[in-house]
């Protein structure tokens, strides 16, 4: 959506730092992330861009030592207020990980899963509608409509990681949350996963976490750049691999570390 041919703001980040114990993983984070836009995350291993990213569904909540401060404002909700509730946040916000991880149920019980948990479908007709709409999103049916009630378990990586993408975006989230989705997956299934993002990101926010650079100019609208835990550098994508402002960017995108 715009507002006055500008993109609205779907998240905005301030001043996030996050602890575990006494080591800071992240400094004094501020990025604002755009509705229908695709965000990709890049840096080094272990520079904190999968931190912030769990940081935008509270997935940090299950890490005892894991202490998170500044604001989190999505949808003018700042996810870090005591009063949140998690489980409606996580509704909201999808999440699919490195390694394809379908539960070890049927295709049709991966996608139902989450819609039966949330009462959106009243009627075995409603739920049907919703996995094929679901699957269909995730350009995935044509391949296994004749096998939904089969374990999701025996599909290839690169289906089931598209099965994962269908069962995040079974409960219609605003906003989706990749982290290298496609790190264990052949080239083939990278590229029908990143034609996917480009579709998907009609409906969704989407943040990707990729060590490919080659990825994020492919398939992101924006870009931010972390290193050792601080947010150097973030803006338009192709201001980043063509312009940055900053040489610790310039370094990175042109290999003299990483």
């Amino acid at each position: 959506m715009k507002k006055n041919g500008v993109n609205m703001i779907k998240i905005s980040a301030k001043n996030v730092d996050v602890f575990y114990g006494k080591k800071q993983a992240l400094f004094n984070i501020n990025l604002d992330i755009e509705e229908n836009q695709v965000t990709a995350l890049i840096g080094p291993s272990g520079c904190g861009k999968s931190t912030f990213l769990r940081c935008l569904n509270r997935m940090n909540d299950v890490i005892d030592i894991c202490k998170v401060q500044g604001e989190i404002v999505i949808n003018d909700f700042n996810i870090n207020d005591k009063g949140c509730d998690v489980v409606r946040l996580r509704e909201k916000i999808g999440m699919v990980f490195q390694k394809p991880n379908p539960f070890p149920k049927t295709l049709y019980e991966n996608i139902s899963y989450g819609p039966s948990i949330h009462g959106m479908a009243q009627s075995k007709q409603e739920m049907d509608e919703i996995v094929e709409i679901s699957l269909k999103k995730a350009a995935l049916w044509e391949e296994v409509k004749d096998r939904l009630h089969e374990p999701g378990t025996g599909l290839s990586g690169g289906q089931q990681q598209r099965l994962c993408i269908a069962r995040a975006i079974s409960v219609q989230p605003e906003v989706i949350l990749m982290d290298e989705p496609c790190s264990a997956l052949d080239p083939i299934a990278t590229a029908q996963i990143e034609e996917l993002i480009d579709e998907l990101k009609k409906e969704h926010t989407i943040i990707i976490v990729t060590h490919s650079m080659a990825q994020a100019a492919r398939v992101s609208q924006r870009t931010g750049f972390f290193h050792l835990g601080e947010l150097i550098e973030h803006g338009l994508t192709d201001k980043i691999f063509k312009n940055p402002d900053n040489t610790k960017t310039q370094d990175y995108i042109t290999g003299r570390f990483g």
